[in-house]
């Protein structure tokens, strides 16, 4: 069994900075590509940021130059370094990941719980 659990959401003046964390834990052989997304309230949940097993990241166009993925293989650890943020960015963010599981050949995807960030105008 694989979790993933997300902490660092909350409140923010626009302008402000947030770092999310998505921890992965359990029963995992080897973790592959790992993405943040998000959803706000009414709309699609779509993906924000995504980094490969080897640092290769790729952003949404809306936040590039502002928030910052990256992580720790050695903890299996996932980070969102958000800055400059806007109201606009206010939504659920989720942690989602291509993992293999131990004693498992195929790669499955997980999702964590979701934390919410909300930016004030």
């Amino acid at each position: 069994q694989v979790q993933l659990v997300e902490s660092g959401g909350g409140l923010v003046q626009a302008g402000g900075s947030l770092t999310l964390s998505c921890a992965a834990s359990g029963s995992i052989f080897r973790i592959d590509t790992m993405d943040w997304y998000r959803q706000a309230p009414g709309k699609q949940r779509n993906m924000v940021a995504s980094i490969t097993s080897d640092g290769t990241t790729n952003y949404v166009d809306s936040v590039k130059g502002r928030f910052t993925i990256s992580r720790d293989n050695t903890k299996n650890t996932l980070y969102l370094q958000m800055n400059s943020l806007k109201p606009e960015d206010t939504a659920a963010y989720y942690c989602h990941a291509k993992v293999r599981p131990s004693g498992d050949y195929r790669y499955k995807y997980y999702w964590g719980q979701g934390t919410q960030v909300t930016v004030s105008s």
